[in-house]
């Protein structure tokens, strides 16, 4: 499996992230669904990543700039015929390199609740991981679970 910056325009990648938004809008309300969209995964602050293995596609993951200090983990996703083969884990790793290579002191993230997004809390409290409340511009919501590093 090799990690790579990914500029999303590959059918593949878009069709991941279109699952992707799909399924977050079908598990929350639309207020509460803070996935980026093709356009704010190119914004300036966002670095996109994505994992293959022998030139499948097996996940994405991006990182958004908030500060100097403070990064923010979007768009975590692996197809749902590869999950719990690594990908996931080989992302959010990559993600943590970068983030501790730019100096960031924090590095944080926005989930769906534990009933609905175990293996991604599984996943997060791994790493060291912990719950935290809203930062940024995010708010307290029933469908949002907040977690933060201090790297």
């Amino acid at each position: 499996m090799h990690i790579e910056p990914d500029d999303l325009s590959r059918p593949e990648v878009q069709d991941l992230l279109r699952e992707h938004l799909t399924n977050m809008h079908e598990l929350s309300p639309p207020e509460s669904v803070h996935a980026l969209d093709l356009d704010g995964l190119r914004a300036p602050e966002v670095s996109f990543w994505t994992a293959w293995d022998s030139g499948v596609l097996v996940g994405c993951g991006a990182l958004k700039e908030l500060s100097a200090t403070h990064g923010e983990i979007k768009s975590m996703r692996t197809p749902a015929n590869r999950r719990r083969q690594g990908a996931g884990r080989a992302i959010l790793a990559h993600i943590i390199d970068v983030a501790r290579s730019r100096g960031y002191e924090r590095l944080s993230l926005e989930t769906g609740p534990e009933d609905t997004f175990t293996a991604a809390h599984h996943l997060y409290l791994a790493f060291g991981f912990e719950y935290c409340g809203p930062f940024g511009d995010y708010r307290e919501d029933p469908f949002s679970t907040f977690m933060t590093i201090r790297l």
